[in-house]
């Protein structure tokens, strides 16, 4: 383990593009998507053979504090961090970095999703460690993912110049973010080899990334100094919350790393996958020989059927016939039927419930 670092996991998050289980109330961190745990648990046993679970914070709203208790024993109270109402991630990690320096000025935190597949763990713990090294020096490190295929629902990562191997690792200065590109352009990143998905995981020290907030984001800045004026004295909640109304939405690529002086990045290769929705859900999960993937309580009859994802609640039965590359859940009080290659259009779905009156659905 290393001495100063510390983790935050950002678990706020609602996974509106793997409802209806994904909901409001038990959101896609707390489900067991991929294995009989969570994701939120897999992240912690991630971490924890480099990062003590009283080192690790984890953020999100107060009405998730229960569900992190219960799937995380002996997490410390101390480590919840209440983020009042979402605000993008630029707001979550700064008042993660208000938190740790007041437990440590010296800190240097690690920043990951609860809701990451990573298939090599000891590898993701020595980029993470190749990246606490390379911190030290004041950068503000990513993690790169070097890609297989030319997604275009990623963000991308230039490298710059070497800045040698940590850990048996090369590390590269950042040459510059590139948003989500068009197919084609997606296409020369991957063929240039100098191009590597943005994951959003992050290390860096305290002290560093709370000075680029001050010269990037002002404001932000100045709420987080009146919240850390306020911690452990009576009235802290209010003026939390007080604080955050006044806090700008935004990213922590788009306020702070896109326009960072020292910015770094640790390649890798660990078997990651960002579980964004059903179709990159069920390329991780073992198939039939006809492709097919039945998970849940419930019974599922597919005949005919190739390709198709089908999840049924207890005491359900779902039958269907001449499916193919298809996704069906069925919950209680919803079901989704939907084209994979139409996967991320559930987040629409998810829109026009919340705008047609029906948020009990959410």
């Amino acid at each position: 383990m290393i001495d100063r670092l510390f983790a935050v996991i950002m678990a706020g998050g609602i996974g509106s593009r793997l409802w209806p289980r994904s909901r409001c109330t038990a959101p896609k961190q707390f489900l067991d998507l991929l294995s009989s745990q969570t994701m939120l648990q897999q992240t912690v046993d991630r971490i924890e053979p480099l990062i003590a679970l009283a080192r690790i914070l984890v953020v999100a709203g107060r009405d998730y504090e229960p569900g992190v208790r219960d799937q995380l024993p002996g997490f410390p109270a101390s480590n919840f961090l209440v983020e009042p109402e979402p605000r993008g991630t630029a707001p979550c990690i700064g008042l993660a970095a208000v938190a740790l320096r007041q437990r440590d000025p010296e800190a240097t935190m690690a920043v990951f999703p609860a809701d990451h597949r990573i298939a090599d763990a000891a590898g993701f713990r020595r980029a993470i460690a190749a990246a606490s090294e390379i911190a030290q020096e004041g950068y503000l490190v990513t993690l790169g993912i070097t890609p297989d295929h030319a997604h275009t629902g990623y963000g991308y990562i230039q490298r710059g110049s070497s800045l040698g191997a940590v850990e048996g690792l090369e590390v590269f200065q950042v040459r510059r973010f590139a948003e989500k590109p068009d197919s084609a352009t997606a296409q020369e990143f991957v063929e240039s080899g100098e191009y590597f998905w943005n994951a959003g995981i992050f290390v860096w020290r305290v002290d560093a990334i709370l000075e680029e907030i001050k010269r990037l984001l002002p404001g932000l800045h100045e709420q987080l100094l009146a919240v850390a004026r306020a911690w452990d004295r009576p009235g802290f909640d209010q003026a939390l919350a007080t604080a955050w109304q006044q806090v700008p939405r935004t990213t922590i690529d788009f306020g702070v790393m896109e326009q960072a002086e020292k910015v770094a990045v640790v390649p890798v290769d660990i078997g990651w996958n960002d579980v964004g929705d059903w179709a990159t859900l069920s390329a991780l999960l073992p198939a039939d020989e006809a492709g097919n993937i039945v998970r849940g309580a419930g019974h599922s009859i597919l005949l005919n059927s190739a390709g198709t994802y089908a999840y049924t609640s207890a005491g359900r039965l779902v039958a269907a016939i001449g499916l193919e590359d298809m996704i069906v859940v069925d919950t209680p009080d919803a079901v989704l039927i939907c084209a994979k290659d139409q996967a991320q259009s559930v987040r629409q779905v998810v829109e026009r419930l919340r705008s047609g009156g029906l948020e009990g659905y959410l």
